[in-house]
């Protein structure tokens, strides 16, 4: 049981920013946090630093950045994760383990990445180290194009889904204009979403430039405090259940329209909750792509395999809908800076919960479900928080 509570958090804005590279993004998210959650500095006692970089960066050793613009945490152990676009759960979890195990009181977690340095050509060959290169290395389209592969495939089995992947993509740009911190903030509508066209090509057919989340800039952190040290400051977001489970690599060992481990941990979760689906007040999920969000409908259990197109048309995650996912706009709208992607989606969870998510905000949310994933459903990691302070 996870009794590690998140006591605060900080969140840049997703975009082209103008931090030069990772050290400054992180710089500029890890003070801020440590006040948020009215930490001092000496009271860190672990440093939890997500990036994916692989390529975006010449520098690496980022566990180490943290304390270059903040030398009172010089001496603190820190650790650096990368674990593909899972790469900040990975980075959290890593943290809770640590204060779980008696350790440590305080865990800093900071999730980063600069990605816009790069052009979209390199950026996808980078990206594409999140696959298995021996076999996939020359997909045209690069990461898009897995996950173009699994849409079409998807489709061969069991219809065009392009409408329902307009719809998914119209919802989380029409939730993401309310997210202060995302990087397109513009209800594209639906029609534009469903039609191919100058402005929204084909990226890898069949997805289109709406099928598929944004190259961006971008750090969010966490504090993360054991219960004692929780009980004494402002806010306490509890884990009721947090769940990993890994999947084989290369896509040619797998049904990759199946997303089976990622339906492994949202079991393993929800048993350790002892909840199903409808106790959730909402959920934030890993839409890279608009198709790895249709199938995540049916890994959750909300959907039979194929038949995840009945959740986008019934409007069950819509925001006004019986579960709803992705009000922050998801990756879609905010934005996907790999290493900060975990970090953020817990971030979102936590304004929710605490009922400072504004024009985001779910009325009455109480659960919150989290799942991010890196690579093609090959690391999945299932997080179930509630306030508890």
């Amino acid at each position: 049981m996870t009794r590690a509570c998140i006591v605060g958090w900080a969140h840049t804005p997703f975009g082209k920013l103008e931090e030069p590279d990772v050290e400054g993004l992180i710089a500029r998210v890890s003070g801020e946090a440590l006040a948020h959650a009215g930490v001092e500095e000496a009271q860190v006692d672990g440093i939890y630093v997500g990036s994916m970089n692989t390529g975006f960066s010449k520098q690496g050793f980022e566990g180490s950045l943290v304390a270059v613009n903040r030398p009172g945490l010089a001496h603190a152990p820190a650790t650096h994760l990368e674990n593909a676009c899972a790469t900040g759960s990975a980075a959290l979890y890593a943290a809770l383990d640590f204060v779980d195990s008696g350790r440590g009181r305080v865990a800093l977690v900071i999730g980063a990445e600069k990605m816009t340095a790069k052009t979209v050509a390199e950026t996808g060959d980078i990206l594409l180290g999140a696959s298995y290169r021996k076999e996939e290395a020359d997909i045209e389209g690069g990461f898009a194009g897995v996950f173009g592969r699994i849409a079409a495939g998807y489709f061969q089995r069991y219809g065009d889904r392009s409408e329902e992947l307009a719809r998914i993509a119209a919802k989380n740009h029409r939730n993401g204009v309310g997210n202060p911190y995302a990087q397109l903030r513009k209800d594209l509508g639906f029609e534009f979403c469903n039609r191919v066209s100058d402005k929204n090509p084909y990226v890898a057919a069949p997805l289109r430039r709406t099928d598929c989340s944004l190259i961006s800039d971008g750090a969010a952190a966490l504090v993360v405090a054991d219960a004692e040290t929780a009980e004494t400051l402002e806010r306490a977001i509890g884990f009721r259940a947090r769940a990993h489970v890994n999947d084989i690599l290369p896509l040619s060992r797998r049904d990759p329209t199946e997303f089976k481990a990622a339906r492994m941990a949202w079991d393993k979760a929800r048993a350790q909750a002892g909840i199903g689906n409808d106790d959730l007040s909402f959920v934030e999920t890993h839409d890279c792509f608009t198709i790895a969000e249709l199938i995540e409908y049916e890994a959750m259990g909300l959907a039979a395999p194929g038949e995840g197109f009945r959740v986008v048309r019934e409007g069950l995650a819509e925001k006004g809908g019986r579960l709803p996912i992705n009000p922050s706009g998801g990756l879609k709208a905010k934005g996907h800076p790999v290493g900060a992607t975990g970090v953020s989606m817990h971030v979102m969870a936590c304004l929710q919960l605490m009922g400072e998510a504004g024009e985001m905000q779910v009325p009455g949310a109480e659960l919150a479900g989290i799942f991010n994933m890196g690579g093609a459903a090959v690391a999945n990691y299932v997080s179930i928080l509630e306030r508890r302070r």
